[in-house]
């Protein structure tokens, strides 16, 4: 199997991981599987990390990979490898087809309907292979990290900045006769600065990340967005404790969304442990809410044509006018609640809330008098019930504007109270990630503090 050195001869690639692909499925039958499913990649990258105008790390990174599920009858067994050679493929297969001799049988394992695999691979644009040469790569990080280390004197240190270029290649195959892959790429640039001012000393950062390296930002903006933001929080202060209306950033309300998706996750549902359990068919929203999946979109980061499973992807509505139409199912999560796969083995592919009219500034002015939320720590979310309490960090705003910062806070409530009390979403969406949203307003959340 040739090292990925380069992409140049990706459909040639291709072809020699689809013959892989196709050897292991057949090896699989031969030692006694009933039904099989495989999946090779080959992936290379340049990553480079500096702090204060000095090279920390070059890494040039190249990995590969083979992953095997076998099913004799109900039994299922999986064995993967870092070594492409036959040899090694034969012998993953017969791990997993051990495994799977001792394992119990499961009425509901099994590869998906046949009817439900992608049988059209449209175009998505998502490779975009970046022919980045370290000494570039290193003078593009420091040179971010320099535009937000000189952006201000009170920026006194730093954590450094960090450049990662990524792309590969992937094959997925079945023995229903399913087989395919595709190149992918991915690219990205952060900075993060600490500023002092007396005795208050804070932290902040910033990212940006896409298929085409064309789409990330530059280099010098990313360092100075990381620095403003850093002296924007100087002189923070605590709050007392209070009720308050609430606007989270948009680059951290998609945690308000990745909350949702996890109870509306096929695994969290059959175990019964979600907050969200029965829920289907009922207003969770408000009716102006509206959350898609869009696996489709072309460069987008969670675009694909189909799931971890070879099942198709398509566009649909999630929450349709605040009511939940669609949970979120592998096939085997799917037929342990009877129903059918929705094509997100592996998770949900670009899940998007239609933006409101508002830009930041306006859904600040809509709140009048409360808090915006722009850093949060901590993982405490229940989400058997729902129950919500996380570290915060932000600004305190009046009269529709920023006052001061604010720091060492509780922000708490409850996730289904949280999203029925949703008041707006705005339309400042941040295109950085798999979830796509604007920042968003809630109409009150208890906030602890001194």
């Amino acid at each position: 199997m040739p090292e990925p050195t380069t992409f140049a001869r990706k459909e040639e690639q291709l072809e020699q991981l689809k013959s892989l692909v196709s050897d292991c499925l057949a090896e699989a039958r031969r030692q006694g599987a009933t039904s099989a499913e495989a999946g090779v990649s080959l992936e290379h990258g340049l990553s480079v990390t500096a702090r204060m105008g000095e090279v920390e790390t070059i890494e040039h990174h190249r990995s590969q990979g083979l992953g095997v599920t076998v099913y004799v009858g109900q039994r299922k067994g999986s064995a993967s490898t870092t070594d492409l050679r036959a040899q090694a493929m034969r012998e993953t297969v017969q791990a997993a087809c051990r495994i799977a001799q001792y394992a119990a049988e499961d009425e509901y394992a099994g590869l998906p309907d046949s009817d439900m695999l992608a049988t059209e691979f449209p175009d998505l644009d998502v490779y975009h292979p970046w022919d980045l040469d370290a000494e570039t790569a290193i003078n593009l990080t420091i040179g971010c990290e320099n535009a937000a280390r000189h952006y201000h004197p009170e920026i006194v240190n730093s954590e450094g900045a960090s450049l990662n270029t990524f792309q590969g290649l992937r094959v997925l195959g079945n023995s229903l006769g399913f087989l395919h892959g595709y190149a992918s790429s991915r690219h990205s640039l952060s900075c993060s600065v600490i500023g002092q001012r007396g005795d208050s000393m804070q932290r902040d950062d910033w990212w940006t990340v896409a298929r085409d390296a064309e789409d990330i930002e530059a280099p010098e903006l990313v360092g100075r967005k990381a620095a403003e933001r850093t002296v924007k929080r100087l002189g923070a202060r605590s709050l007392s404790t209070r009720q308050c209306p609430v606007v989270f950033a948009a680059d951290i309300a998609s945690s308000l969304l990745g909350h949702f998706i996890g109870a509306i996750r096929g695994g969290n549902l059959y175990r019964k442990s979600s907050f969200l359990l029965d829920h289907l068919g009922k207003p969770i929203f408000p009716a102006f809410v509206q959350i898609r999946e869009e696996p489709h979109i072309k460069k987008a980061l969670g675009s694909a044509p189909y799931d971890a499973e070879g099942v198709r992807t398509r566009p649909h509505h999630i929450v349709r006018d605040g009511i939940l139409e669609s949970y979120v199912l592998s096939t085997y999560s799917a037929r342990k609640l009877g129903m059918k796969t929705t094509g997100n083995a592996g998770g949900v592919h670009n899940l998007v809330i239609d933006p409101g009219e508002l830009d930041l500034e306006g859904l600040l002015k809509r709140m009048n008098t409360g808090l915006l939320v722009t850093e949060l720590m901590g993982q405490g979310v229940n989400p058997v019930t729902g129950d919500y309490s996380r570290g915060a960090s932000g600004f305190w705003v009046e009269n529709g504007e920023i006052r001061f910062p604010v720091e060492e806070i509780t922000i708490a409530g409850n996730l289904k109270d949280m999203f029925m009390n949703l008041q707006a979403v705005g339309n400042d969406v941040d295109l950085r990630g798999n979830t796509r949203t604007g920042s968003i307003l809630l109409e009150k959340m208890t906030v602890a503090g001194n």
